[in-house]
C-alpha cells in the first residue's frame, strides 16, 4: 500500500495517531467528521497494508534510570555480506541498543544507544566494538539534549 492509495482522511488519521496511538476510533472519527466504523475500517487496511508498522510507547530514558545516550558510527573491517549480517545480529540482540542503521558513507552502522552511565557505556563499547575484530573504527557523539526524538512523518492532508 503506498501513499497514492491514502486518502485525506487517511492522511488525518495517520497524522492523528502519530500524536497519540491511544486515540479511540470514537474520537478519531469526532474530530475528523467520519463513524467510527469507518475509522475502525481504515485502521484496519492501514494495519494489514503495513502503512502502520507498529504501535509502541515512547519511554523516557532519565526516568528509567538511562542518563547517557549516544549516537555512535560504527565502520567494520570488511564490507563482506557475512560481516554485515554477523553485526547486524549482534545489534539485535544488544539491549543497550535503541536503534540500528545499516548506511551509505564513512561508516557502515549508526546506532542509537542508552544507558546508565558512562562507565557502562566504556563496558558496552569494549564488548562490542573493542574487542570485535570485526570493528574496524567507531565514533560516539553523547547527546547533550534530546531535541526532537518523535519520529512522526507528517502527511500531508
Amino acid at each position: 500500500m503506498g501513499q497514492e492509495n491514502l486518502d485525506t482522511f487517511d492522511a488525518r488519521i495517520l497524522n492523528l495517531l502519530q500524536q497519540d496511538n491511544r486515540m479511540t476510533a470514537d474520537a478519531i472519527a469526532h474530530e475528523i467528521g467520519l463513524s467510527a466504523a469507518a475509522v475502525q475500517k481504515r485502521l484496519k487496511r492501514l494495519r494489514s497494508g503495513n502503512v502502520i508498522e507498529s504501535e509502541i510507547a515512547i519511554l523516557s530514558p532519565h526516568a528509567l534510570g538511562l542518563n547517557l545516550t549516544a549516537v555512535v558510527q560504527v565502520r567494520l573491517s570488511r564490507d563482506s555480506s557475512a560481516e554485515l549480517d554477523r553485526f547486524k545480529k549482534r545489534m539485535l540482540k544488544a539491549p543497550e541498543v535503541i536503534q540500528c542503521y545499516y548506511v551509505t558513507g564513512e561508516c557502515n552502522f549508526v546506532l542509537l544507544v542508552a544507558m546508565p552511565d558512562m562507565q557502562t557505556y566504556q563496558a558496552f563499547s569494549k564488548r562490542y566494538f573493542i574487542d570485535d575484530d570485526g570493528v574496524a573504527q567507531f565514533v560516539t557523539s553523547v547527546i547533550m539534549e534530546r531535541v526532537k526524538s518523535h519520529g512522526s512523518i507528517e502527511i500531508p492532508t
